[in-house]
């Protein structure tokens, strides 16, 4: 996926839908993202999230992301998986 390094804060980059189909707490699925990345989650409606840009991004100090979106269970032990989301800055002529 792409963005450009113009894009405002709050410019979704990717929609989500997770699900468990498990009853109870073993169901009930919660997403996280990895830290000190400049993008953060919206939990939209029920299973849908969305990605979006949480800062200005620059491609002249970071051109592309590998951003790891983790989602886990509320059983007890918790099981989760995750998934890669690579995301490449398209530069904008700032000079």
């Amino acid at each position: 996926s792409e963005i450009s390094e113009d894009a405002p804060p709050g410019t979704v980059v990717a929609l989500l839908h997770v699900q468990d189909r498990d009853s109870g707490a073993n169901g009930q699925v919660t997403c996280s993202l990895d830290d000190g990345v400049p993008f953060r989650l919206e939990k939209t409606f029920e299973d849908y999230y969305r990605v979006v840009t949480a800062e200005v991004l620059d491609r002249e100090a970071v051109s592309e992301y590998n951003v790891t979106v983790r989602a886990s269970d509320g059983g007890s032990p918790s099981l989760w998986s995750s998934a890669v989301l690579s995301l490449r800055v398209l530069d904008v002529n700032d000079n």
